[in-house]
């Protein structure tokens, strides 16, 4: 019993430390800071309905 114990603990280190080395979840949630209008697939991720076009003033 005591071996299964171990071999979950080292298998749980590895995959905490393979995850933190590459941040998977950064790698797509890339956002353009240069960009002044958002794209319609950002709008709708912010509950904003891209259909609508806002006049500029």
């Amino acid at each position: 019993m005591w071996k299964l114990n171990i071999s979950l603990v080292l298998v749980l280190i590895i995959a905490i430390s393979i995850s933190r080395k590459f941040r998977l979840s950064s790698r797509y949630e890339r956002e353009d800071k240069n960009a002044r209008e958002i794209s319609d697939w950002k709008a709708l991720d912010k509950g904003i309905d891209p259909t609508i076009k806002r006049d500029k003033k």
